[in-house]
This record gives C-alpha cells, sequence and structure tokens, in this order.
C-alpha cells in the first residue's frame, strides 16, 4: 500500500517560505530531504517546481500538479487534479513537497511527516505549513541539533506518524 508523506522545513510561526524560496539555507535539512525523497516519487504544485534552480529533482519521479492544461516540462509528469495522485501510485512512499495550497489539500490523506523545525519566527515570510493537530499526530522521531557555522538558526528533524484513531 502507498503511503503519504508531508516533508517541509517549518519556522516557529509556521512560515515554509518567503518569495517562492525557503526562509534559510540548513544543508542538514537539504541532506536529509534528499536521503529520504531519493528514489521515491514527489509531488508539488506549480510554483514550487517553477522554484527549483534546476527543474526537475534528479533520481525521483517528479509530479507536479498545476491547473494549465498547456504546460510540461522534461522528466515531469503534469497532473490537473489531486485525485489524480491515485492513478499515479506506483511507489511504496509519495512525499508531498510544497507548495502550502498542497500541504493544506493533502495533509489530511498522510500517513507521515517529516517536519524540521526551525527555531526562529521569520516575520517577512508569505508561506505557511498547516498546524500540525498533536491529536492526529504522535511523534516518533526526534534530533535536535544545534545552530553553528553553516546552520544559522537551531533546529529539530522531528518525524510524525498518524495515530490510529478507531471510527464510531
Amino acid at each position: 500500500m502507498t503511503r503519504i508523506a508531508l516533508i517541509a522545513a517549518v519556522a516557529e510561526n509556521g512560515a515554509i517560505g518567503r518569495n517562492q524560496q525557503l526562509l534559510c539555507h540548513l544543508p542538514n535539512d537539504l541532506k536529509l530531504f534528499k536521503n529520504l525523497t531519493s528514489g521515491h516519487t514527489v509531488v508539488m504544485g506549480r510554483r514550487t517546481f517553477e522554484s527549483l534552480p534546476n527543474g526537475a529533482l534528479p533520481n525521483r519521479r517528479n509530479i507536479v500538479l498545476t491547473h494549465n492544461p498547456h504546460v510540461s516540462w522534461p522528466n515531469v509528469t503534469v497532473i490537473h487534479q489531486l485525485d489524480e495522485i491515485e492513478q499515479e501510485k506506483t511507489d511504496d512512499e509519495i512525499f508531498i513537497i510544497g507548495g502550502a495550497s498542497l500541504y493544506n489539500e493533502t495533509i489530511g490523506l498522510a500517513d507521515t511527516l517529516y517536519i524540521t523545525h526551525i527555531h526562529h519566527s521569520f516575520d517577512d515570510a508569505d508561506t505557511f505549513f498547516p498546524p500540525i493537530d498533536e491529536t492526529v499526530w504522535r511523534k516518533t522521531d526526534i534530533r535536535e541539533m544545534p545552530a553553528d557555522e553553516k546552520h544559522p538558526y537551531p533546529y529539530t528533524f522531528v518525524t510524525y506518524r498518524k495515530k490510529n484513531r478507531s471510527k464510531g
């Protein structure tokens, strides 16, 4: 069965971006992103895709969700509705990598959240991750990381798994 995971770096104020860019450069977060998503399918919105400096991410199946029926890019599968992801399931884990509207649409479908919590607030941010409801999600892995010469802010890698809730 295919699992859906959301992966993002989220500031204390819920921010994930500014001017279609990441909030800050955290090399260890980028390394974790690459390690987790390599060899898997990544799904993103058009603006997230257009913010990538080199187009499609290597060693991954890239799917872009857009309402524009006239676009195409090399090494990218284009879909126009979220339910088309169901038809594209060929992987054990599909990663939703942004942006905000796609995160909002898919957090209820997700099984796992891979969140890098940046211990800083960015007042000039314009893009935000949906709130993580701790009654729905449980933390299964937590790794605290200090600020250093390459990382301007302390951060924490947290894996959340959806809690099993009985329907009644």
